[in-house]
């Protein structure tokens, strides 16, 4: 009897249709899962609305540096041996030029906030021809707007202190890009550096230093996703500061202009699930997020003394009361 219903087992194992392997898709994130949740919430939305759901019609199997960047093409050459039939790359230049240091041929989708066709990602945004589209947004171009808005919200400073991450695709352009803004104000400019959190201190300890009348960030994901203890430090030093990620203002800090990162993650699922329905990177344009944000929080400017003016509070798109 054990071995009829056994043989009756396996045949109606055969019998049964076997259901096709879902097709997998590899997400290439520079920090960790944590930092990157809400950018993960507007990419999964992205994906939904072509009809994809995690676990249901598509497996994604994600790929963390953990923000140690020099690992990020290892980990996407592991994600090419994976087979992966899409690599998505977002949260800056490092991770698509990783990603495309790894494969000429699985398409790739990136994010990032510079120019991908300064940065050799793609030959036109019209026309990308190779294996990478994706989404950029404004966050890198809009470095110099974050200047004129310390000098409108501090007047008779005229001296700013400038972060910089020496190890970001994008921090020379920024840094011309700024230098143009504060010739053009009559403002000098005191460049310093942090590529590591350790480093964050020694940001507001050297704008002190220097005498500056505020601290502007640079467009820059490892800034970005370290949000929180930036505006810790801002409080305790003292700084007016401005950087370009929303999640500044939000934990204390004083203001931030840039990119909304949930419309440009959003299209990355988007993209990503189009190109899984059977669409080549080079039948879809590089989209550009236009849309900017301005987020000012009023406590944060009332512990520092400042009086924020009318002209900047009717810029902003949220103000934090």
């Amino acid at each position: 009897m054990l071995v009829l219903a056994g043989g009756a087992a396996a045949w109606a194992s055969a019998a049964r249709p076997q259901q096709p392997a879902m097709p997998l898709l590899g997400y290439l994130g520079s920090e960790t899962p944590e930092r990157y949740a809400s950018r993960l919430a507007a990419f999964r939305a992205g994906l939904a609305e072509t009809g994809f759901a995690e676990g249901h019609n598509v497996a994604i199997d994600f790929r963390w540096a953990e923000g140690q960047y020099q690992r990020l093409p290892a980990l996407a050459k592991d994600l090419v041996g994976r087979r992966a039939s899409v690599i998505v790359a977002p949260g800056g230049a490092e991770v698509a030029l990783a990603a495309k240091s790894a494969t000429t041929t699985i398409p790739v989708v990136f994010e990032l906030g510079g120019d991908p066709v300064a940065l050799g990602l793609v030959d036109s945004l019209s026309r990308p021809s190779g294996n990478l589209t994706g989404v950029s947004s404004l966050s890198v171009e809009v470095s110099r707007k974050r200047l004129e808005f310390m000098a409108e919200l501090l007047p008779n400073a005229r001296l700013f202190a400038i972060a910089v991450n020496p190890a970001s695709p994008t921090s020379n352009s920024q840094l011309a890009n700024l230098n143009s803004a504060a010739s053009s104000l009559g403002l000098a400019l005191h460049p310093l550096t942090a590529s590591m959190e350790q480093e964050f201190g020694g940001l507001f300890a050297g704008a002190a230093q220097a005498g500056a009348g505020g601290l502007v960030f640079t467009s820059d994901p490892y800034f970005a996703y370290r949000s929180p203890q930036l505006a810790a430090l801002a409080a305790a030093h003292g700084t007016p500061a401005i950087t370009q990620s929303r999640d500044f203002p939000v934990a204390g800090g004083l203001m931030s202009y840039g990119g909304d990162f949930e419309q440009s993650h959003r299209h990355t699922g988007i993209y990503a699930g189009r190109i899984l329905k059977g669409m080549k990177p080079s039948e879809l344009p590089v989209q550009r997020v236009t849309k900017v944000e301005m987020f000012i929080n009023l406590k944060a400017a009332n512990a520092l003394g400042l009086s924020v003016p009318p002209s900047l509070l009717s810029s902003a798109d949220f103000v934090i009361e």
